[in-house]
């Protein structure tokens, strides 16, 4: 027995998730690795922060998306950065 092929729909959806997926990719290399936080430091991914001044930062980021400062992309990036620095002991 043949097995069945691929649907139009399936193929389109495929399609579109990659271009997602790309435009994504391409955003965050537009941005570059390091970015400026609001009180002027550089948060970079190879600087270990402690977990204070980094749920600072996360506090700071939530108080500038309430304010409108950052789209919601913008916010749900950074949070993920800085979640990715924290570590649990």
């Amino acid at each position: 027995m043949a097995t069945s092929r691929t649907s139009y729909g399936k193929l389109q959806r495929d399609r579109a998730k990659k271009e997602r997926a790309e435009l994504k990719r391409a955003r965050r290399m537009s941005r570059g690795e390091e970015e400026e936080v609001a009180d002027g430091e550089k948060l970079t991914a190879d600087v270990a922060l402690d977990p204070a001044a980094l749920l600072a930062q996360v506090e700071e980021l939530h108080r500038q998306f309430e304010k409108d400062e950052i789209d919601f992309e913008t916010f749900e990036d950074r949070k993920l950065e800085l979640m990715e620095q924290l570590t649990v002991d």
